[in-house]
């Protein structure tokens, strides 16, 4: 591990804090006996398949579990349909009347789906979808602001088993543009607009730069999110609003059978090259993880009203605001904007309007929460919470009890999960009635799980100590691959001991009790408010500027992101530093990648230390943005060019 992974790791062994499940709570609790652990490792596949039976099929499997490391498979031979799981089975029974979505809307505008409505509305799609031409194993992107169509869209593609591909709302015309020729998508789906902190977002008009260069598109349907006032260009026989061809299509539309390893969707996510990976997701296995995951993790009840407040563009919310919940019957709130518009309390007014039981968030929200003061909570009644959950990085324990204590209310138990895009479903986590909680610990596997901790060699840790994080058994819900690019998957998950151990890409320890504390990422994926960003992306993105020569981009310690992006820039000949020049770097990432991505500090660097064979040593510079003191620059072609920089960054705001 880095000096600044065994610093963290040395701060983790001294929490000795613990909090036990609430009596109350334990007793009614879906899980009430440890050895659950005990009894899905001694059968993991046998642990699997009684959640999968739990699901509805069409066709029942032959085989559990066929593991040709490292590509799996799972539920051989059977047939199940995603939307039918998610939505058919609920609708024709007690839950017919039930609220499926309850959303909210930025400027406070209200809507409400039972399954039935979400029935119906999935099928109108699903029809619209087969209209313009969608087949099964076509793919769909989906460009879109956090509106119930996001989940009915998601939903139809999964009825007529096409592959839908989500990009979040927040990221470039150059992004989307990408990812739709990657995955050479047919169809697009977006909107005219979205809200965002009392602004809109032109959503179309983004779109409409992105299309200029996607060859495979035939189709554009539009979702109409704002008043008229919207501009929108619409391409005669291209483009098509929504709510007319929902006007003119059936409510029954039969679902297609899908095979259990049948693609069900690609979601693209950062790595430590340029090119985003096109994360690949099967059926049967992918939904059998995240309703159990669901179920077991959130206590999930029928009387919930359950909250996570992810965007559905990222992974959180595909499994925890879509598939997981609604496979399960849950009564799902979705809010498309941000936690403090109009005011800093504007979560805790929903949790109070809606009754919200179970509430999921990231660390990076709590730590604003805790930053904004208590007399924005205090003015809300919290009281129906009673589970809370973090999800997106490591929380640091002070964050952990401040959650705990002022929106839990100290009886709600703090379920702080660690998971990946590519994992699917949650990995580690508390299960909320046994597990005897520690302030910034994930707590350990779940049931059928089975993670461990290596050192640089390759060997197994065992009892405490800290290394890299892998997983030595498949799992219902990993990813199948890399769109496009079978050899990469092996190359990035599978090549460094051996295809049957899956690396993380995270450091972590575990402490003498068995509880694992997750470290971040050891590669080049910063991790910024619980977002994956390469570092490679945003040098890409400064290099393309005309004024830069060299970037190298990393991440620093930031109070409430967790991590922010430093980059460090070396402009051309005749260029000048300025601040003018940094903001205008800042605004091209900004538009080449998306808002997410905009560095917090750019400084300008007449050389950037490197080794005499000219590799970049970013450790280096990642000890002058946290202002640390500097390891051995021994290796370095110039010790003096990292002296000049320590100054520099010290005397200059970027």
């Amino acid at each position: 591990m880095s000096q600044q992974k065994t610093a963290e790791f040395d701060d983790l062994l001294k929490e000795d804090r613990s909090f036990p499940p609430p009596a109350e709570f334990a007793r009614t609790a879906h899980v009430h006996d440890p050895a659950v652990y005990a009894q899905a490792d001694r059968d993991p596949e046998a642990f699997w398949a009684a959640f999968a039976a739990e699901l509805d099929w069409s066709r029942p499997w032959t085989r559990v579990l066929d593991w040709q490391p490292p590509h799996a498979q799972w539920f051989v031979g059977g047939q199940l349909n995603a939307s039918v799981n998610c939505v058919d089975r609920h609708a024709r029974g007690a839950r017919r009347n039930k609220a499926a979505i309850i959303w909210e809307g930025e400027p406070g505008d209200t809507r409400t789906l039972t399954y039935f409505d979400l029935y119906r509305e999935v099928s109108q799609f699903a029809n619209v979808l087969k209209s313009l031409g969608v087949r099964k194993g076509d793919r769909v992107a989906l460009y879109l602001p956090l509106i119930p169509e996001l989940a009915i869209a998601m939903l139809a593609c999964a009825r007529i088993g096409a592959v839908h591909n989500v990009i979040f709302g927040g990221f470039s015309a150059e992004s989307l543009r990408d990812r739709i020729n990657d995955a050479q998508a047919t169809l697009l789906v977006t909107a005219d607009g979205g809200y965002r902190r009392g602004q809109i977002v032109p959503l179309k008009q983004v779109a409409d730069e992105a299309l200029q260069e996607t060859p495979s598109i035939r189709h554009v349907v539009i979702v109409q999110r704002g008043d008229r006032s919207i501009p929108v260009h619409v391409m005669e026989g291209r483009d098509h609003w929504y709510h007319r061809l929902m006007q003119e299509a059936s409510a029954k539309c039969d679902p297609e059978p899908m095979d259990a390893e049948d693609l069900l969707y690609i979601l693209y996510t950062s790595g430590t090259t340029g090119k985003p990976k096109g994360i690949m997701h099967t059926t049967g296995g992918y939904l059998t993880g995240t309703y159990a995951t669901t179920k077991l993790v959130f206590d999930l009840k029928d009387e919930d009203v359950y909250w996570c407040t992810a965007d559905i563009g990222w992974v959180t919310g595909h499994s925890y605001v879509v598939y997981g919940p609604l496979a399960n019957g849950a009564t799902v709130l979705m809010y498309e904007g941000a936690p403090d518009w109009p005011d800093k309390d504007r979560f805790w007014a929903l949790v109070e309007k809606y009754g919200v039981t179970i509430f999921y968030t990231a660390p990076t929200a709590i730590r604003a929460f805790m930053r904004w003061g208590t007399e924005w909570t205090a003015r809300h009644d919290l009281s129906t919470l009673r589970l809370i959950g973090s999800v997106g990085e490591p929380i640091n324990p002070e964050a952990w009890v401040w959650y705990y204590r002022v929106i839990g209310g100290e009886r709600c138990p703090v379920v702080d999960t660690w998971w990946q895009t590519e994992t699917g479903a949650i990995m580690i986590t508390p299960l909320p009635g046994i597990t005897t909680l520690r302030p910034g610990s994930a707590s350990r596997p779940f049931p059928g799980i089975t993670a461990e901790i290596r050192n640089e060699r390759g060997e197994t840790l065992e009892g405490a100590g800290g290394g890299l994080l892998v997983l030595t058994r498949p799992w219902p819900a990993m990813l199948r691959g890399i769109y496009g690019d079978p050899d990469r998957y092996v190359r990035q998950y599978w090549n460094r001991w051996g295809t049957d151990v899956y690396v993380t890409g995270d450091g972590a320890k575990r402490d003498a009790d068995g509880n694992f504390w997750l470290l971040g990422r050891v590669d080049d994926v910063l991790n910024v408010a619980g977002h994956r960003i390469g570092t490679m992306e945003v040098e890409s993105a400064l290099v393309d500027h005309p004024s830069v020569a060299e970037a190298a981009v990393v991440g620093r310690a930031h109070e409430i992101k967790g991590q922010a992006i430093a980059a460090f820039v070396t402009l051309k000949e005749g260029q000048q530093p300025s601040k003018a020049c940094a903001d205008e770097l800042k605004a091209h990432v900004a538009h080449k990648i998306g808002a997410i991505a905009r560095p917090e500090d750019i400084l300008f660097a007449a050389d950037l230390p490197k080794t005499r064979s000219g590799k970049i040593m970013r450790r280096l510079l990642r000890d002058i943005a946290e202002g640390k003191a500097l390891g051995d620059t021994t290796t370095l072609a110039d010790p003096s060019v990292v002296a000049r920089l320590k100054s520099q960054y010290e005397g200059q705001e970027g």
